[in-house]
């Protein structure tokens, strides 16, 4: 269901259900997470892409899936739920910057795959929605980090609507990145890849991470006390000494 190679310092990480349209079930996310754990100590891997084989990112849970929650009882699917909230909340807070590759339908549950990522690039063919109220479902766990990452009023505009929208729409929304040609796809991405890679240390976007997930919600004296002591902390690190010996040489520098 889910393949797993590492190329360029980047662990690429594939849905691989095309025949399904990389929908979600159980196996699925647990297949993800496992990938994602794999890649947090891969030494050889940097950063992650998740990207899908087929004509399809993600369309949401698959109709097994949906089948089985209408006989689940409320134990069951609580821990449905929250197996798919573990899995958004390990790509928000993972220690490596992941990238969403994004090609054809990303839809409920796929759009939400979308939304976690730090950076999405998307085909110009790619269509975006939380399609949930379409039958009476709730765009529930998705919901937070989306209101962060656009705001309350466009959030509201794209969960109450249930609408779906293409590429060029979603970027304006600033749910995704970048819009490509469908044949430019995978080398914008290896292109932002490689310059993650190669022209920023490891330490600081771990540590940058860390910060944007920690800081959500503080109160703000909390927050200058928290962002003053992760400053001093990182003025320490092994990676600020080398960066700025390189600058103040005027070398460059490769990560």
């Amino acid at each position: 269901m889910v393949l797993y190679e590492v190329r360029d310092r980047i662990a690429w990480i594939t849905l691989n259900r095309p025949d399904k349209r990389n929908a979600l079930n159980a196996d699925m996310v647990t297949a993800l997470k496992e990938a994602l754990s794999k890649a947090e100590s891969d030494l050889s891997a940097k950063i992650i892409v998740i990207k899908a084989s087929g004509k399809s990112f993600c369309s949401g849970a698959d109709l097994a899936s949906l089948e089985q929650m209408q006989s689940n009882t409320y134990e069951e699917n609580l821990a449905d739920s929250t197996h798919l909230a573990e899995l958004f909340q390990q790509i928000y807070r993972h220690p490596k910057v992941i990238v969403a590759q994004i090609q054809g339908a990303a839809i409920a549950g796929g759009c939400g795959l979308a939304t976690v990522c730090d950076f999405s690039v998307a085909s110009e063919n790619a269509k975006f929605g939380y399609s949930e109220a379409r039958i009476g479902f709730v765009p529930a766990i998705v919901m937070i980090y989306l209101v962060n990452k656009i705001g309350e009023g466009r959030a509201r505009e794209l969960l109450l609507s249930a609408a779906i929208i293409d590429a060029n729409s979603a970027q304006q929304f600033g749910l995704i990145n970048h819009v490509v040609p469908s044949d430019q796809l995978e080398a914008r991405v290896l292109e932002l890849g490689r310059s993650l890679v190669e022209e920023c240390s490891s330490d600081s976007l771990r540590t940058t991470k860390e910060m944007l997930s920690k800081l959500q919600g503080m109160p703000v004296e909390d927050a200058v006390s928290f962002a003053s002591q992760m400053n001093a902390r990182a003025r320490s690190s092994e990676d600020c000494k080398r960066g700025i010996q390189a600058f103040l040489n005027k070398e460059k520098i490769s990560w």
